[in-house]
């Protein structure tokens, strides 16, 4: 009885975790920076904003992670996706940039799907050795030079503006986290992904298309990526090949603080909002504190590993 309560206990914490920091986080920083504009709207909305391509990001590797699967080419896909929108917009309409970038992203996560799903390949493997290799193509694409984006449709849709009278980045993050839950929770391919994670032979044996469904969760993370970097390219209205490169750390903790198991089966499209804005938060608060940059990464490191042990720490049986 008492090894039940423990393991139920445990199964609790770790499900709300990421709440309970993001509050505990949130007001530290309250009640350290209230002098210093931390909780006035402008700052939270800026949180937001700084958060929606990790958070996009977060989301599409909910799913391959759920499906016992990972990406980690995900930053290079940032990186190449953006520069290749901002190119294709110097003479071309802001849709085709558009396209453009998505595809690449679409094109690069069919890679890693066919190489995973159809050779059988690791995906750790597959995606570290894509990660190397595209974030060379990105470095290759424009000569190492930073592309400006002066398409001011693109700029207002997928950055600076605003639609509805809602920050563009704002829109764009609940539509990635609306649909991305609809679809992880509320359809065929979410309960696929969930059983493929959890028993792949159990999944095969029912009937499951498993390397089809590998195939799909490594091209669906590979258009969330490429959304992502079509979003930190209308928000910083350019692009450069080191868009992306420190995100990959970030976004899997935001991932598993969240509630999203490494080995499959289980996972939260909303817990990786929440916790890809307790990254961003976390951040925002260490840099108004004005902790360098040495000290912040300490700071964020610690924390970092402190929720995620709580997140993964079995109970003994």
């Amino acid at each position: 009885m008492a090894q039940t309560l423990a393991v139920t206990w445990m199964a609790g914490l770790r499900r709300y975790v990421v709440y309970v920091g993001f509050l505990l986080v949130l007001l530290f920083f309250a009640i350290v920076l209230h002098d210093d504009g931390f909780l006035t709207t402008r700052n939270l909305l800026n949180i937001v904003q700084q958060t929606a391509p990790i958070t996009v990001m977060a989301i599409g590797l909910v799913f391959v992670l759920t499906a016992g699967e990972i990406d980690l080419s995900i930053g290079s896909i940032v990186a190449v996706s953006a520069l290749l929108a901002a190119v294709v917009m110097r003479e071309q309409p802001a849709i085709l940039g558009v396209a453009a970038g998505l595809g690449a992203g679409a094109l690069i996560g069919l890679l890693n799907g066919a190489l995973v799903a159809y050779l059988r390949l690791p995906s750790f493997l597959v995606t570290l050795a894509t990660l190397g290799l595209f974030a060379g193509v990105g470095r290759t694409l424009t000569n190492l030079r930073s592309v400006p984006v002066t398409n001011d449709l693109f700029n207002g849709i997928f950055g600076s503006g605003k639609l509805f009278g809602i920050p563009s980045l704002v829109v764009w993050t609940t539509l990635a986290v609306v649909v991305g839950h609809f679809f992880y929770r509320e359809t065929r391919f979410g309960a696929h992904v969930h059983a493929t994670g959890d028993n792949p032979a159990a999944a095969r044996s029912s009937g499951i298309k498993i390397q089809r469904l590998r195939l799909g969760v490594l091209v669906l993370s590979g258009m969330c990526a490429a959304l992502a970097g079509l979003l930190y390219a209308g928000r910083l209205q350019g692009a450069r090949y080191t868009l992306g490169e420190s995100d990959l750390l970030t976004v899997i903790a935001a991932v598993i603080v969240g509630g999203t198991r490494l080995n499959g089966g289980l996972g939260s499209v909303f817990g990786a909002l929440v916790g890809s804005l307790l990254m961003g938060t976390l951040n925002n608060g260490l840099i108004l504190m004005g902790l360098s940059v040495s000290e912040q990464l300490i700071a964020r490191g610690l924390i970092i590993v402190i929720a995620v042990a709580i997140s993964l720490r079995e109970p003994e049986r």
